[in-house]
């Protein structure tokens, strides 16, 4: 991941709305939700949801896709673990940090 991409996806999260959002779509995983459903969720009015849905799929975070009359919206878990990777990259020094004790080793 580029620079520039890491600094789009992080200020499309920094931001409370578009962060639940994107938290609900990861944890909906592949099927994603519609609009409706992530409106019903996070109770947010239509518009709002729109403003901040579109803002995630610039971002490339978020992904759509139409099912007959229907908008799926899914996390782009590519783009979401290119950006995890891009922020760990040096991590413990550049070596690897084990699952374990990536806690205790890593000083970051």
């Amino acid at each position: 991941m580029e620079e520039a991409d890491a600094v789009r996806s992080l200020a499309a999260l920094a931001q409370v709305l578009r962060l639940r959002l994107f938290r609900a779509l990861v944890v909906a995983g592949p099927e994603g939700l519609t609009p409706s459903a992530l409106a019903d969720h996070l109770d947010v009015a239509g518009n709002t949801l729109s403003f901040h849905l579109k803002e995630l799929t610039h971002a490339g975070l978020v992904t759509q896709e139409r099912q007959g009359r229907n908008l799926i919206y899914r996390t782009s878990f590519n783009t979401m673990n290119e950006l995890m990777e891009y922020l760990s990259e040096n991590c413990c020094g550049g070596e690897a940090c084990s699952t374990t004790d990536a806690a205790a080793s890593c000083r970051c």
